[in-house]
């Protein structure tokens, strides 16, 4: 028998086990929201040979935290540029340190009038989730409309930066003005991971900036094996009277141990659950993947 009819025989065996992958991952998605009272989308995207898979890949979900990563791309896009240095320093004051949110900047900082370097900001902002960090990068670019705007000229359909934080802690309904697609998400982690967006050094910095990611551990990270790798930020909101909880979200760029790299997004909304099972979701659904991918050469 010749080299290329075991070749084309070895591949039309192998075709229905990779044909079969996607299927049997949907079916695991399925089985994980069974009795789960909330709407979930998942995109993933293996970065080496293009599997992807989605579940209500074209959903809008409310991003919360998670659009800072594209606030970070903006910002270091223009650091890129030259038009803003990581090691310029940013003013603060009082009025730009909002009580009653998020912001381990305030907590270091509770009488601002500081000024802190580009750079320094930008860490509490992804790694952190620092709101008023968040505010404050999005005030030096000119507002929401203009990393929107970025996201449009990188090529990136399907998602809305419409809010600060602030306006979004004013108003339950403004959240859902900043919402993307699970297809979107993966699509900037893979702009991101080809270096299409930002060129080393910057690339290397947030890259390092979101592995740092304190928030959400029990999310992407919450069942994959100690000491994997994940790029990734998070998205979080309140719970409502009505015991709604409108964001519990995640992410990032897993490195598996095969040597491949897997972008994933995990979006759940409008749950009725409590955050710990909000998050088992994600957990669950991040170990399936990685599972379904960690063994393939």
């Amino acid at each position: 028998m010749t080299k290329s009819l075991l070749f084309l025989l070895a591949f039309m065996l192998l075709k229905p086990a990779i044909q079969a992958q996607p299927t049997l991952l949907r079916e695991h998605i399925k089985q994980i929201l069974k009795n789960k009272d909330a709407k979930v989308g998942v995109g993933i995207l293996c970065l080496e040979d293009g599997d992807t898979l989605t579940f209500n890949g074209s959903g809008h979900f409310p991003m919360q935290s998670v659009y800072k990563f594209h606030l970070a791309l903006a910002v270091m896009d223009k650091v890129q540029k030259k038009e803003l240095s990581l090691d310029q320093r940013i003013p603060i004051n009082k009025s730009d340190l909002l009580p009653n949110t998020w912001s381990p900047i305030r907590e270091l900082y509770p009488e601002a009038n500081v000024s802190l370097p580009l750079r320094e900001i930008l860490n509490y902002t992804v790694s952190q989730s620092d709101n008023n960090g968040c505010d404050i990068l999005f005030r030096l670019l000119g507002g929401p409309a203009y990393v929107n705007s970025f996201m449009e000229q990188a090529g990136i359909k399907g998602v809305s930066i419409r809010a600060t934080e602030e306006e979004m802690h004013k108003d339950w309904d403004v959240q859902y003005t900043n919402w993307s697609t699970p297809w979107a998400a993966v699509q900037l982690l893979e702009k991101f991971y080809r270096k299409e967006i930002l060129y080393p050094p910057l690339y290397d910095t947030l890259w390092q900036m979101m592995c740092r990611t304190t928030n959400g551990p029990g999310r992407i990270k919450g069942l994959l094996p100690d000491g994997t790798i994940v790029a990734h930020k998070t998205g979080s909101s309140g719970t409502n009277a009505e015991g709604f909880t409108a964001a519990t979200n995640d992410i990032g760029i897993m490195s598996l141990p095969n040597g491949k790299h897997l972008a994933i997004a995990v979006f759940v909304s409008d749950s009725k659950e409590n955050s710990k099972t909000n998050e088992k979701i994600i957990a669950e659904i991040s170990l399936d993947v990685w599972k379904a991918f960690a063994g393939n050469k």
